[in-house]
């Protein structure tokens, strides 16, 4: 049983998920927007949060940025009726883990939401074995979701900040986009591969502000990316 939070001004469907999620065993906490959310996710400490992205006062992007800045690393799954890659792509660099188009089958958002616990629960078990790299003058801390190089932090977006472990716990091996996505994500989702690109270019813009000569976050054209042993 897992503790799931959700946020919609649609009281309807707030009804409606939460006798799915209920039926699954799961604790329902509700909140109608996303000001009352943020108080919920801060006081309820659940372990995933489902919201809307269109709401009044604040909506689920800002809801989202809110959460990772205050450094509330729980699952986010976003709910939008605009399927767009403007709308995927913004919610996920905001630190979103998963969103859904609506209209949806409620049976595809258990999933997600089972397959987000799954993967936060691996996390947790094998947190031990890689929550430290140290791999030239790049670290990171995966317990504290911090990245510095050279000595100076990285501000980064969670995805981005899974993107870099992804890449430099693994030093000269080759992942492609989709596997790429997979260690990000821990799920089979389907997300446009080419948004690995938009994090990959983020990442090294945000490296060069502090090392203009860096390069070992490397492309290998046809394959896919690597960080350089």
């Amino acid at each position: 049983m897992a503790k799931v939070l959700l946020v919609d001004d649609d009281r309807a469907l707030l009804d409606a998920l939460s006798l799915a999620l209920e039926n699954e065993r799961h604790e329902i906490v509700t909140a109608t927007d996303g000001i009352e959310g943020l108080a919920a996710a801060e006081r309820e400490k659940p372990d995933v949060i489902v919201s809307d992205i269109t709401m009044p006062g604040l909506d689920g992007f800002a809801l989202c940025k809110r959460l990772r800045d205050r450094k509330i690393d729980v699952p986010i799954v976003l709910l939008t009726s605009r399927d767009s890659e403007i709308d995927e792509a913004l919610g996920l660099e905001l630190g979103a883990d998963d969103y859904v188009t609506k209209p949806f089958h409620t049976r595809i958002l258990l999933a997600r939401i089972s397959a987000l616990l799954r993967r936060e629960s691996l996390r947790t078990a094998k947190r031990g074995d890689v929550s430290h790299v140290a791999l030239g003058k790049l670290t990171l801390d995966s317990d504290c979701l911090e990245a510095k190089y050279a000595g100076a932090a990285l501000t980064l977006t969670l995805t981005e900040f899974r993107m870099l472990e992804a890449l430099a716990s693994r030093p000269g091996i080759v992942l492609s986009r989709t596997r790429l996505l997979e260690l990000v994500r821990g799920d089979d989702s389907v997300v446009a591969d080419r948004i690995v690109d938009t994090y990959v270019r983020r990442l090294r813009k945000k490296i060069e502000t502090i090392d203009a000569s860096f390069a070992d976050l490397e492309t290998v054209v046809g394959a896919g990316y690597r960080w350089r042993r």
